[in-house]
């Protein structure tokens, strides 16, 4: 099994699309990993977090010229996979196998577009169909969605998800103890840490309002101090909404927003960002444009080399970093 993850992981770096088969087998190999993960993973730093990306292949080869590649590279992704972008077939291809090849190094959470009412109605579907012929893919890898896990932490003293916090939810072992291996509900806790949303303001004076999204809560700065405080911890990174700087920071730097795909939906005129979390658990942002090498899914790479791969030095020294090693200080 190992060969043949390697071998799809290098296909796809060189810009190779995967075969049904070997998606619907990758599907049933990554779920017997995922089912041994907890609700909130456990990892430790250095770690190198990466927001939403939306099927943008091409700035997620750029995020690993960036930060790496596992193995030698630990990586937390913050969710929303698919959906959007023109290439969440390749993008989901790509991090399953990479999850799957390297379990320790590689985290997935679920995003709110990881769930089968939304992936259907924002692009996977249609570019599954329009790949395949028809909805079996679409329908394994939704499967292993469910078996994805909702939050980490690391070292404790950071919290990850994708979207924000819960009325519902005072302790983590309220989310340890939930059942995920399903649908994503419309309301509850697992909802709303997917769906929720700090206060863009931070001018909110009490904890929660309902969300204009139909789904999930707006946060303030009391609820977060709140949870952080009966939690032991000292930051939440959530991803869920676009940054136009590629993150953002609310109360007093006590929550990150980061999002990780450059002009998002090939029209808005953002940046993007990694978010390096050293062994001193202090953050810093690798901030970037669209990738300076595009490719198209489909049609090998030419004239240049790709990342994880024997031949992968050139590609490596092409990445297009805007702003690197920002700081943003000790939590």
């Amino acid at each position: 099994m190992r060969e043949n993850l390697d071998y799809l992981i290098e296909s796809l770096y060189r810009g190779e699309s995967p075969s049904a088969a070997s998606l619907i087998a990758l599907c049933t190999a990554v779920k017997t990993v995922l089912v041994e993960e907890a609700n909130i993973v456990e990892l430790h730093a250095p770690i190198s977090l990466v927001g939403d990306v939306h099927g943008q292949f091409n700035d997620v080869l750029e995020i690993f010229r960036i930060a790496g590649v596992p193995p030698h590279t630990s990586f937390l992704f913050l969710g929303d996979y698919v959906d959007r972008g023109h290439y969440s077939v390749e993008t989901i291809a790509l991090l399953l196998a990479l999850k799957a090849r390297f379990p320790s190094r590689v985290t997935l959470l679920r995003g709110n577009h990881e769930a089968r009412h939304v992936c259907q109605v924002y692009g996977f579907w249609a570019e599954c169909c329009a790949k395949f012929g028809n909805g079996a893919v679409w329908g394994a890898v939704t499967d292993a969605f469910d078996f994805l896990p909702l939050a980490a932490t690391i070292d404790n003293e950071i919290f990850c998800v994708h979207g924000g916090l819960s009325p519902s939810m005072h302790h983590l072992d309220q989310v340890r103890a939930l059942v995920r291996f399903a649908e994503v509900p419309s309301a509850g806790i697992i909802a709303d840490l997917l769906w929720s949303d700090p206060d863009q303001t931070e001018e909110r004076t009490h904890r929660f309002d309902r969300s204009a999204r139909g789904i999930g809560h707006i946060f303030g700065h009391e609820a977060l101090h709140h949870f952080l405080a009966v939690n032991g911890l000292r930051h939440v990174v959530r991803a869920h909404q676009m940054c136009v700087d590629g993150y953002s920071l609310f109360y007093n730097d006590r929550l990150t927003s980061l999002w990780s795909a450059p002009h998002y939906m090939y029209r808005f005129n953002n940046v993007a960002s990694v978010c390096r979390v050293d062994s001193t658990l202090t953050r810093h942002f690798d901030v970037f444009g669209p990738s300076p090498v595009r490719i198209t899914p489909g049609q090998p790479l030419p004239d240049c080399e790709v990342p994880g791969s024997t031949a992968s030095r050139a590609l490596l020294r092409s990445s297009h970093i805007l702003t690197a090693q920002m700081p943003s200080g000790l939590l």
